[in-house]
């Protein structure tokens, strides 16, 4: 995969990393991992609850 200058800003502004560290240090992809899988969670979370809401 190409990675753009885009992809780049984007890494660095979300998770204060960029994109050569994140692929050279295990340890740091391990923490942007678990924070992208709590964030994930969380977002599952809300639209589940934002649907219960809208069905009643």
């Amino acid at each position: 995969m190409n990675y753009t200058s885009e992809m780049e800003k984007g890494m660095t502004k979300s998770r204060h990393v960029c994109y050569e560290e994140y692929s050279r240090n295990l340890a740091k992809r391990m923490d942007v991992e678990k924070q992208r899988e709590r964030e994930y969670k969380k977002a599952k979370r809300l639209v589940a609850e934002m649907d219960s809401q809208l069905v009643k």
